[in-house]
């Protein structure tokens, strides 16, 4: 790979390699406390949007976690999506398992699922006391009866030794099938928006109407006019990603490389095609997450900015697990 000579980069490209160092710092201040406090008396609420994982994709990566984010006001969390190991994630971010009141899943793949009952059960094993209300796709309340029944020697154990209250009595579900308002409270509007993910079906993306801005999440899509509609005049869209380029070099090893570039390019969005949506939707902030490839090939932040950048001339984000934005 050709060495990158950041001296003799144009000045836009100077100003993104000095804002990503600012970004870190910024990170690496906000992670010395923790986040899930209320505000004080009097203070406007402001939310906080914290990428858990950014890596796309089944498979566990080396350098990403996998896709889950949260937005914290007023000392609630609010979960989008749960890959695996985003109980961790939270801890690390210094957020409280307690704090969680609401969970949202975008679809019912493993990169987005696979530790939504965990995420339940560990909060609950730690300090969670009150009720969570879960929303996303049908099956999602079978998913959650099979979890608690799947788990339930552990769960009447604790209940008995440790006195937890029934945990099935904590989780409040609300499958989806359509767009619209789906849940509000004194914090946020959510409202859904059908996306395509083929083969899954349905798909959704997101829209948080926080009381200092709005927060958009793709989950997993083509390029949809339903979500360039639901993010038009967005403060931050946090859109999947895939770099065309590398696709070949990522699907070299797989047994099924043919049906997985089918499917990779039938249902996720380019670094061109993401650029474009935000443009077109006129969000102020795109941030890069769900990144395909996640792990290998690996590829560094200029070289996501670079193909972004011609599309979209916004705020843009590169994201990485914990940036606290």
């Amino acid at each position: 790979m050709r060495r990158t000579d950041h001296s003799a980069q144009p000045a836009a490209r100077r100003k993104f390699l000095g804002a990503g160092v600012a970004l870190m710092a910024a990170s690496a201040s906000h992670s010395a406390w923790s986040i899930d406090e209320p505000p004080k008396a009097g203070a406007p609420a402001k939310s906080r949007l914290i990428l858990l994982g950014t890596a796309g994709g089944p498979t566990p990566k080396p350098n990403r976690a996998a896709p889950a984010q949260v937005i914290v006001v007023n000392g609630v969390s609010y979960v989008i999506d749960c890959g695996n190991g985003v109980a961790r994630q939270m801890v690390l971010a210094k957020l409280k398992l307690a704090s969680i009141r609401n969970v949202f899943l975008t679809h019912h793949h493993s990169d987005h699922n696979a530790d939504y009952g965990n995420l339940l059960l560990l909060a609950w094993a730690t300090d969670l006391a009150k009720r969570v209300d879960t929303y996303g796709p049908p099956p999602l309340a079978q998913m959650t009866r099979q979890f608690l029944a799947l788990n339930d020697y552990d769960i009447r154990t604790r209940m008995a030794d440790e006195g937890r209250p029934p945990l099935k009595d904590l989780i409040a579900v609300h499958e989806i099938s359509a767009g619209g308002v789906v849940m509000q409270d004194e914090n946020v509007k959510v409202t859904a928006a059908l996306v395509e993910h083929p083969p899954v079906e349905p798909a959704f993306a997101y829209r948080f109407d926080c009381p200092d801005r709005s927060i958009v999440f793709s989950g997993d899509t083509l390029p949809s006019p339903n979500l360039v509609k639901l993010a038009r005049g967005a403060d931050v869209l946090v859109h999947e990603v895939m770099h065309l380029p590398s696709l070949e070099q990522l699907i070299a090893s797989e047994p099924n490389a043919k049906t997985l570039r089918e499917h990779l390019i039938a249902s996720h969005t380019t670094t061109e095609q993401v650029g474009r949506i935000a443009t077109e939707a006129g969000v102020k902030t795109l941030v890069l997450s769900h990144f395909v490839p996640g792990g290998y090939p690996f590829l560094k932040d200029e070289i996501w900015f670079d193909a972004v950048r011609p599309h979209f001339s916004g705020n843009l984000i590169i994201g990485r697990d914990l940036l606290e934005l």
